[in-house]
């Protein structure tokens, strides 16, 4: 330490206990002799600010701050007291560049940002607003052992972008359109936006096997790739009619939908493990047909011949009666491949059934047919008292050509043979 540096941090220390015993007179001399040694030291300088700022002096303040920082200008502390006392003049402008300099010497410096975000809602720039809340609700709820003032700020933010987006919903809406929800050509559209406003998740692609490059990973498929739903929906109660009567005496054709290989830790499937919460009743498994469940279903069995041929040895197609119980849950999860479709027939939906595929969540309607890839996260509760049953089988994604699906059996059968 220098002689300089040792007599400027002895008016230092002289000052800080001035101000402890409420000595503000000495602690100002002291703070003045400090500059007399030393005027570009920028703790001096930053003290001396301080005192300038206490005293409702800020003009001073701000001189002294800006001082300092220039010479230490990657301390944000320094940018940060410039920023107050601007705000004390009421210079927004000030304020704002000392907070983005202060933000530029550290990008996650939680005061600089939450200062920032403050002053956008301040006066008026709702989208800086937007982004400086974004960031400090960010850095905030990233923070182990958090102190309250960070608890209050992500309050705070979460309300704020709330509420901004209820203001930009509400201009998208008047500038293209309530109605635009039901129109299935701007789906993508409506995604997007709801993207955008923080009300839904993008999901990709996760696939336990076969993973097929760039179809695109869409949740659930336009309907009008499938014309042939409509003529499986036609069948819709002769269909409901053959699943309940099997039901009813379903024999060993029902069986737990889930059935884990022995020795395996507990997971996500453990609670529907060997339960009849989640049943099944296969008309056709892995490519094989179920002759018995056949017989008993001739309508849904003649139906499934209107479906497109995907018959792939020991993999497709499937199809099935699936029920789900009371009370039951099916967890989040995804298929082995995206080179198919699963299509579900609602047959017997009591109210309070949903069904999830990524950032989209439906209700089952008797007899209306949809189509999702179920590589895509999904799951499905029955939250009713009664039983939920739906036909459920597969078909190629729609976006693969004819030679692709010939050279996927190709694929798949050479395969079965190693």
């Amino acid at each position: 330490m220098t002689d300089v540096t040792a007599e400027v941090q002895k008016h230092l220390v002289a000052a800080m206990t001035a101000r402890q015993r409420g000595q503000f007179q000495d602690e100002l001399r002291s703070l003045d002799r400090a500059l007399e040694v030393n005027p570009l030291d920028p703790v001096a300088l930053n003290a001396r600010g301080m005192r300038a700022l206490a005293d409702n002096q800020p003009e001073q303040a701000a001189a002294l701050f800006e001082k300092a920082a220039q010479i230490d200008s990657r301390e944000p502390t320094l940018w940060i007291n410039l920023a107050s006392a601007a705000r004390a003049q009421g210079d927004d402008e000030l304020e704002r560049s000392a907070l983005e300099r202060a933000i530029e010497a550290d990008r996650f410096h939680f005061i600089a940002l939450l200062r920032k975000a403050e002053l956008e809602e301040r006066t008026g720039h709702a989208k800086e607003a937007a982004v400086g809340w974004s960031a400090v609700v960010q850095v905030a709820s990233s923070s182990v052992d958090r102190p309250p003032v960070m608890d209050d700020a992500i309050r705070r933010g979460q309300a704020y972008l709330t509420a901004h987006s209820a203001a930009l919903s509400g201009q998208i809406e008047k500038e293209f359109g309530a109605d635009r929800a039901a129109d299935p050509d701007l789906r993508r559209f409506n995604a997007c936006m709801a993207h955008m406003l923080g009300r839904r998740a993008i999901y990709s692609n996760e696939c336990h096997g076969l993973h097929y490059p760039f179809l695109p990973a869409d949740e659930f498929f336009d309907k009008r790739l499938f014309p042939w739903l409509g003529d499986i929906e036609a069948h819709t109660a002769a269909i409901r009619a053959e699943g309940l009567a099997l039901l009813e005496d379903p024999g060993e054709a029902l069986r737990p939908y889930v059935r884990m290989d022995k020795g395996l830790p507990e997971n996500k499937w453990t609670e529907l493990d060997q339960s009849l919460d989640w049943g099944a009743c296969f008309l056709w498994e892995y490519g094989e047909p179920n002759q018995p469940v056949l017989d008993r279903c001739p309508a849904t069995a003649a139906a499934l011949q209107l479906v497109p041929v995907n018959r792939i040895p020991g993999k497709a197609p499937s199809a099935f009666f699936s029920i789900l119980r009371p009370g039951a849950r099916i967890p989040p999860h995804t298929g082995v491949t995206n080179t198919r479709t699963i299509i579900h027939l609602p047959l017997v939906v009591p109210p309070g059934c949903w069904f999830r595929v990524g950032g989209e969540t439906r209700e089952w309607m008797e007899g209306n047919a949809f189509a999702f890839d179920d590589t895509i996260e999904h799951e499905a509760h029955n939250s009713s008292d009664q039983i939920r049953v739906v036909l459920i089988f597969d078909v190629w994604n729609p976006h693969l050509t004819t030679e692709e699906q010939d050279l996927l059996v190709r694929f798949f059968a050479l395969q079965e043979q190693d």
